[in-house]
């Protein structure tokens, strides 16, 4: 195990991944589930992180399984060299559940997949892993509660015969991010009662799942034997009332650029399609070489962007490559000390916001979204920058030519 702490590049434009807020991350979440163990869920490329950097971190960081949406994913992970239990547990016809099997993946399983998965099993001799999902109140994936006594008892006789095992029954939280809902409560009781119908049937499990990153911090009596959390591995907070840091969670991502053009303009100059911003006095724009292409909502007007310890709303409509900040009648004696201009000065779209710099959160406000989609949307045309405690992740995870 290596630790390797890689310079930031100075690029024109990157996401800078801490992978020691990661494994700070994983060490704090693992505290408060003990002893129930820890999945780290890094579905959708680690949340826009980088699927193998934040994999290989988080399984030296203590994380006891891994958690991906879809098989090619997981197929992914075991390419990496990972041999850490990996589940995927979202599926189509077409899901090539043999790959799956061959490469010990366990498989979450909603009724429909049994067979493809038996099938898949019986073609190679190996018994397949299956985790049973029960729809406890979603109404997403999942077997419906009236259906679930006919999928565990198909289960438990295919497991009968050899050709399965039935390792783990789970389901979904639907609102434990509002920790005033009572539906949580509803969908407990439904979670007990369906493993009630697992035991009953002779299976014994070894995980029982239900918590998401909010149940996690917030109701112990979800945890069972098994978290899975994602949006906490990345540092970032599920409630809005609650931060990153007052849950002991540290922002991974950084996203950061340089400001490509800096002019001065008249009062009533008009920025971006639509006109729907004019300065109000003589002004200097600052230009941010970022756009919807690169993965900031095209919606998000108003969003922060720091430049040289000041932060700016984004002024005018956000266009494909880049938007545009408003830096004031002061914008050029404020970068006296370079040359007059804000030209080249880094301009911050969000981080950890230790300096009193922009979060995630001030992003999906002005979007009307949510902080786990603006991290995930960062598009592959931003380079990835790993820096920090890589642990058992090479010094070549520390490139910057993209994530994998």
């Amino acid at each position: 195990m290596s630790t390797f702490v890689a310079p930031v590049p100075e690029l024109e434009r990157q996401a800078i991944i801490d992978l020691s807020a990661i494994a700070n991350n994983v060490r704090r979440l693992r505290s408060i589930a003990a002893p129930a163990q820890l999945m780290a869920v890094v579905k959708a490329d680690a949340y826009g992180h980088g699927m193998i950097q934040v994999a290989q971190t988080a399984v030296a960081a203590g994380a006891d399984w891994l958690g991906t949406a879809h098989v090619s994913e997981a197929l992914g992970l075991r390419a990496a060299g990972l041999k850490t239990p990996v589940l995927a547990w979202l599926h189509t016809p077409a899901t090539d559940f043999a790959a799956a099997v061959a490469a010990d993946i366990d498989l979450g399983c909603s009724g429909w997949e049994l067979d493809s998965i038996v099938e898949a099993a019986r073609s190679l001799e190996h018994p397949a892993r299956v985790h049973l999902k029960v729809d406890t109140g979603l109404g997403r994936n999942g077997c419906s509660l009236a259906d679930w006594p006919t999928l565990v008892e198909a289960a438990a006789s295919y497991q009968r015969q050899g050709v399965l095992r039935v390792v783990g029954v789970f389901s979904h939280l639907a609102v434990a991010d509002e920790t005033d809902r009572p539906e949580t409560d509803l969908q407990l009781a439904r979670f007990r009662e369906a493993v009630a119908v697992v035991e009953n049937a002779g299976l014994d499990v070894d995980v029982r799942h239900l918590a998401n990153t909010p149940a996690t911090l917030s109701r112990p009596d979800t945890h069972f034997d098994m978290v899975r959390v994602g949006l906490g591995l990345y540092g970032l907070s599920p409630f809005a009332d609650t931060t990153s840091a007052e849950l002991g969670l540290v922002p991974a991502m950084t996203l950061r650029t340089h400001i490509a053009l800096c002019k001065d303009v008249l009062a009533g100059q008009g920025v971006s399609y639509g006109l729907n911003y004019a300065t109000a006095e003589p002004s200097t724009l600052g230009l941010v070489p970022l756009g919807y292409a690169d993965g900031i909502p095209r919606v998000a007007t108003g969003g922060p962007v720091r430049v040289g310890g000041i932060t700016y709303p984004v002024v005018g409509r956000i266009a494909m490559d880049q938007m545009v900040i408003d830096l004031g009648p002061a914008g050029r004696s404020h970068f006296a000390d370079t040359a007059g201009t804000a030209l080249g000065a880094t301009a911050e779209i969000f981080g950890n916001g230790l300096d009193g710099g922009p979060l995630v959160e001030r992003w999906a406000e002005a979007a009307g979204t949510v902080n786990y989609e603006i991290v995930t949307r960062i598009s592959q045309r931003v380079p990835r920058t790993y820096v920090g405690q890589a642990d058992c992740a090479s010094e070549a995870t520390a490139d910057s030519d993209g994530a994998h």
